[in-house]
Order: structure tokens, then C-alpha cells, then sequence
């Protein structure tokens, strides 16, 4: 039932990307761009748009994350996994012990169960996501922040 319910938010989302125009340069947003996040789990200006809340009925939590270019996460995990569905500039995610990928508009990323990892924008671009997170486990672990020598680290050969 779980897995239905992930599965369905996902395919919601893709049919949502695929009606949708998203152009940043004419400012035509799919989600608002929410609030500012002022907790510590971040490096740099980010915004959130709490899109649904997990509840009773359903554990994941859905959210539109703003990054500016060069801002990112805190290395985090989740205990029921995420999905990330990239829908504007580019971005930059990462599995501890692997390199760095990059994220386009349009990919999605399924992040593992409570596999440490940190997501953001590149340097010169904002990355806009939207983030499926399952809640059934307990809520996102965070760790340290993501050195300025790991951000750094990319290297697209």
C-alpha cells in the first residue's frame, strides 16, 4: 500500500511537469516559491513550499525547494527514502562514498533508505526541486554540513 501511494504521488508529479511551462528567465514558476529556510540544516539561501503534509492516511511529505546557486543541504538521510523530481536549472546530488551527480530538469532521483546524502544547486545555477519523502520510518536525519572541499569535489570528466 505504501509503495502505491509513493508510486502515485510520483506519476501526479510527472503528469503535472509534462502540462506544465516552467521558464525562470519569464518568472513562470510551477510552485510559489515559499519561505526562506532559516534552520541550520543548510548552506546558502534556499526556499520552501510545503506542498502536503504526511499524515494518518499518508506518510510522504511533498515540498517545493528553491537552492540558489551554490546552496545545498546538510549530508542527511531518510528513513523511508525520497524521490527528488528536478523541475528547473541544475543541480547537484550526492551519496556519501560517491561522486557527485548532476541533475537536470526533468530527472528524478530515488534516494535510498537512510543512505546519507546532500542535494543542492550547481555554482552557477538555482535548482528548483520537488521532494516526495517518506515519513512511515520517522522524519530526515541530519549530519554535518557539506564542506565547502566536498561541494568543490565535482568532477564532470
Amino acid at each position: 500500500m505504501k509503495k502505491i501511494n509513493i508510486a502515485i504521488i510520483v506519476i501526479m508529479g510527472v503528469i503535472l511537469l509534462s502540462c506544465c511551462n516552467f521558464n525562470t528567465k519569464n518568472n513562470e514558476l510551477i510552485f510559489e516559491k515559499g519561505e526562506k529556510i532559516t534552520n541550520s540544516n543548510f548552506t546558502g539561501n534556499a526556499w520552501l513550499m510545503d506542498l502536503i503534509s504526511a499524515d494518518s492516511l499518508n506518510q510522504n511529505a511533498v515540498g517545493s525547494v528553491t537552492f540558489e546557486p551554490g546552496a545545498r543541504t546538510n549530508w542527511h538521510s531518510h528513513p523511508a527514502g525520497q524521490i527528488i523530481l528536478a523541475i528547473g536549472g541544475i543541480g547537484y546530488y550526492q551519496e556519501k562514498g560517491k561522486p557527485i551527480e548532476t541533475i537536470h530538469k526533468g530527472e528524478v532521483v530515488k534516494c535510498p533508505h537512510n543512505i546519507p546524502h546532500w542535494h543542492g544547486a550547481s555554482p552557477d545555477s538555482e535548482f528548483i526541486q520537488v521532494a516526495i519523502t517518506g515519513r512511515e520510518n520517522g522524519t530526515t536525519v541530519w549530519f554535518d554540513p557539506v564542506t565547502d572541499e566536498e561541494y568543490n569535489s565535482y568532477d564532470n570528466k
